[in-house]
């Protein structure tokens, strides 16, 4: 008699129809401040490399009839989109399935797409559980730039938090991009919709979910850093620069006959034998911020498409 049957990926794949993967992307989309604004890449691989300017030509005035003529050069580097896995498994023993009054797996499933867009933008932003192939996180790239903007540097008369954010705006622009989304968390719309002139009047108004006609989402509910002088409270940015590789091979699979180990071996269900199932969802992403040069800011460690408000 067997005892390490399991459902392979080829067992099940006919149960798992491509236009599945597409939804789960549309629907982490929904919460993932990471799919909703940086651009999108079909990758075909594990890795892609991306050819990246580095190096701008120049030209010059030729001195008289026989001046000597300048050389000049183009150069690029190569950056790398690395696909790293998101992946977790939900075990439930089938008797508890049949018991109960709800679709378990209709309730579940949202919240593992929502889970995943998490882990990812945790990731991606804060640099939490970050893989080594990816980039230094997004925060702590503006800061190591420069990017950065403390809150309240401006007073009510100045134009309060709507100048800082002005001036965190400014500092995209200076390293030669624009901005074109904000990121922040919930609480900032009360600070956002007490911004006011001398006069009382409103200087953003939140119900438009744009400043300076560029989009405002507030994401990442429990990710942001805890309230404290120099936290992350507020991201804008040029978000055409930063690519997500997105691998087609996004499954969910429902397992019977798998057995389930912790990190060292030791099995801690057997799915077959214990009349349980689960549901495995991978999600393959890849994230890199080419960052290519530019005339505004030709200085590589100078320059980031991206800015952070930080608490004072």
């Amino acid at each position: 008699m067997p005892f390490n049957s399991l459902t392979g990926r080829d067992d099940a794949s006919p149960l798992i129809p491509e236009e599945v993967s597409r939804e789960i992307i549309q629907n982490v989309a929904d919460s993932s401040a990471t799919l909703r604004f940086f651009r999108h890449v079909n990758m075909g691989s594990a890795q892609q490399r991306m050819p990246v300017l580095a190096a701008l030509p120049s030209a010059f005035f030729v001195s008289g009839d026989t001046g000597v003529k300048q050389t000049t050069e183009q150069a690029w580097k190569n950056k790398f989109l690395n696909v790293e896995e998101i992946a977790c498994i939900v075990p439930i023993p089938e008797a508890v399935l049949d018991d109960s009054d709800y679709d378990l797996w209709g309730e579940i499933r949202p919240r593992i797409e929502e889970a995943v867009g998490r882990t990812l933008d945790a990731a991606v932003f804060f640099g939490t559980n970050k893989p080594a192939s990816w980039p230094t996180n997004v925060v702590a790239a503006a800061t190591a730039a420069g990017n950065t903007y403390t809150r309240g540097t401006n007073t009510a008369t100045l134009g309060g938090i709507a100048e800082d954010i002005n001036q965190l705006m400014a500092l995209v622009e200076i390293d030669g991009y624009d901005s074109s989304g904000h990121v922040t968390q919930r609480r900032y719309r009360s600070r956002l919709r007490s911004a006011r002139d001398t006069t009382g009047q409103k200087l953003i108004d939140v119900q438009t979910s744009s400043i300076e006609g560029a989009p405002l989402m507030y994401a990442m509910p429990g990710l942001w850093p805890a309230p404290g002088t120099g936290a992350a409270e507020f991201i804008t940015g040029d978000w055409s620069q930063g690519i997500v590789g997105v691998r087609q091979d996004i499954t969910w699979k429902l397992l019977d006959q798998a057995v389930i180990t912790d990190g060292s071996g030791l099995v801690q269900y057997n799915l077959a034998q214990q009349d349980m199932v689960a549901m495995r969802v991978v999600a393959r992403f890849a994230f890199e911020v080419p960052n290519p040069i530019n005339y505004d800011q030709p200085t590589e460690a100078s320059r980031y498409p991206f800015a952070v408000l930080l608490s004072p």
